[in-house]
């Protein structure tokens, strides 16, 4: 006699496979929809829009709320929902100040260029120019990251990659939103990667600073209003 079909359920969810926590689902959902701007600054997300969203019960969704709320990512308003916090002017200095001290640090420090530090820049800048060539402005933002983490990783101090690590959300957040309203500024960090790469080739410790410091620098003036 043959066996029975298995049961439809089992078949679309395999027994082996579990999803993450309701409370972790939610909070990566808000988390990246605030990162790349689909919830932007301003936006009001109330927790049954959240629950229906990511298909969970209210619970979680308060849990979730309340660890992003620590992170400073929204602010929580009782039977009102979350606010999603906008980019500040204070936040855009307190960054770049912090940007300035550890990556400057880090970038005098590289020249000489440790073993394979070159070579990562160079496919790191490569993938940043097919995403801007594409459009996809977040993950041109994703991999801006990733090019100088790597050079402040290549310094071997575990406390000040750790400190950098901190800063990523934040940098993330900045730099999709930097992106959609300067289009053109894609262009110049692609410049001015190339710059800094060409500088570690070199050995040239303070063009390396330099540049670093322009660089970073930028964004300091949109907290002013003085864009360039």
């Amino acid at each position: 006699m043959s066996s029975a079909a298995p049961p439809a359920a089992l078949e679309n969810h395999p027994p082996n496979v579990r999803q993450p926590p309701a409370a972790d689902r939610v909070y990566a959902h808000v988390k990246q929809g605030v990162l790349d701007r689909r919830y932007e600054g301003g936006t009001l997300l109330t927790e049954g829009e959240l629950a229906e969203a990511v298909g969970v019960s209210r619970t979680p969704v308060r849990e979730a709320l309340l660890r992003l709320e620590v992170e400073g990512l929204i602010k929580l308003y009782p039977k009102k929902g979350a606010l999603v916090l906008p980019v500040s002017a204070q936040e855009i200095k307190d960054v770049v100040e912090t940007r300035l001290l550890v990556e400057e640090h880090a970038a005098r420090k590289a020249v000489p260029a440790p073993p394979g530090l070159v070579e990562r820049l160079e496919e790191l800048l490569a993938r940043q120019k097919e995403q801007a060539a594409a459009g996809d402005l977040a993950a041109a933002a994703v991999t801006d990251r990733c090019f100088h983490a790597e050079i402040v990783r290549s310094g071997g101090n575990d406390i000040l990659s750790k400190l950098y690590d901190q800063l990523r959300d934040r940098q993330l957040r900045m730099g999709v939103a930097v992106l959609h309203s300067h289009p053109d500024r894609i262009a110049k960090t692609l410049t001015e990667h190339e710059e800094i790469l060409q500088a570690l080739r070199s050995g040239d410790a303070e063009q390396a600073v330099g540049v670093v410091h322009r660089h970073i620098s930028w964004f300091s003036h949109l907290a002013r209003g003085e864009v360039r």
